[in-house]
């Protein structure tokens, strides 16, 4: 079946002060995405407002995330959330894991993402979103597994530690072989892949918002991708965190070719 795609350009996620680079990122994309398949979700233009959650921006964010449930109930088959920052696969996860409960979540990214209110030290959702849908019961932290982090808070590895979290560094995803296996141990039936492009070395895509060194090479991520195509059925996708570099239209189009790589790997 044809992937779907689900424009979500929130920037109110996101730690960084050039934020705004993300909502950039998803107008990029959108011209190499078949329009037929594509539906944009609409994002708030203001930043939003805290209001005690200790989520930064929170107003928006949580406007965002019901407005994109709306849109992907409507969606039939896999999908792919197009972000933004990572609080995008927020809604992804939740509409992904109500259809198919033993789902599997893999999570390609520099960072763990499970920090909570209380231990992160930025407030934003970015870096809380996948702690958001093991705690809220989205997603089993038994079906998790992370990918390709190397930028650890120490709250996020007490927790993954306590939680029994299979965590793969860059070395471990040369060969996808141990990552697949670790996806079937857990009695998964269908995966959703999260993909936060900072899980690849900054040498592999110009557009990272904050470039993490010794990341993957876009060969074995889509490698990866692949190989657990392979195995599982795709329940649903995140593809977070482009953001454009200026004007260099010769590094865009090679930005964007990197990024239809790994669409394409998912279908």
């Amino acid at each position: 079946m044809t992937l779907r795609f689900v424009l979500v350009p929130q920037w109110q996620g996101s730690p960084s002060p050039r934020a705004m680079r993300l909502a950039e990122g998803v107008a990029a994309l959108r011209s190499d995405l078949p329009a037929s398949a594509t539906t944009e979700v609409a994002v708030p233009l203001e930043a939003g407002d805290e209001q005690g959650s200790g989520i930064s921006r929170y107003t928006s964010v949580q406007l965002v995330r019901e407005r994109t449930s709306v849109v992907l109930q409507d969606v039939e088959g896999p999908f792919v959330v197009v972000g933004g920052d990572c609080g995008v696969s927020s809604a992804g996860i939740a509409v992904a894991a109500n259809r198919h409960p033993s789902t599997a979540v893999v999570w390609f990214d520099a960072h763990p993402d499970l920090n909570t209110p209380a231990s992160s030290p930025s407030g934003a959702f970015a870096g809380m979103v996948l702690r958001a849908a093991i705690d809220d019961g989205d997603i089993d932290a038994a079906r998790v597994v992370l990918a390709g982090q190397r930028i650890w808070d120490a709250a996020e590895e007490e927790f993954a530690a306590a939680a029994g979290i299979r965590a793969f560094g860059v070395d471990d995803l040369a060969d996808p072989a141990e990552l697949v296996d670790a996806v079937a141990a857990t009695g998964a039936d269908a995966v959703y892949v999260h993909i936060d492009l900072d899980v690849l070395d900054p040498a592999a895509l110009d557009g990272l918002l904050d470039p993490a060194p010794f990341g993957m090479t876009t060969a074995a991520l889509v490698g990866a991708v692949k190989a657990l195509r392979a195995r599982f059925p795709l329940a649903g996708a995140t593809l977070a965190s482009y953001a454009p570099n200026g004007t260099d239209t010769e590094q865009a189009a090679d930005d964007a070719s990197t990024i239809l790589r790994i669409i394409a790997a998912l279908d």
